[in-house]
């Protein structure tokens, strides 16, 4: 257990950007699967207004020191990829 008060206070923002942390990851994950969901229903135009969505999350969650940029990037360009190849499919 922490002694010294700069170690408590530590403490207490370690936990406190967990919890953003999660709660950042857990959204992404969340419109991601949205995503998934009108991919799957095969829906374009609606993936296109999900995957939207997602990279707007994406960056917002890439602008915080949530997650880095180039994982963002790197989600970013695989989830377009599979819009794409959707598209393509139905064009």
């Amino acid at each position: 257990m922490a002694h010294s008060l700069s170690a408590k206070k530590r403490v207490r923002q370690n936990a406190k950007s967990r919890r953003l942390n999660r709660a950042r990851k857990s959204q992404v994950k969340t419109q991601v699967k949205r995503f998934e969901t009108a991919l799957s229903s095969g829906d374009a135009e609606g993936a296109s207004e999900e995957y939207r969505l997602v990279v707007q999350k994406l960056d917002k969650t890439a602008a915080t020191s949530t997650m880095h940029k180039r994982t963002a990037a790197r989600k970013k360009s695989r989830l377009a990829k599979r819009l794409n190849s959707l598209k393509a499919k139905k064009g």
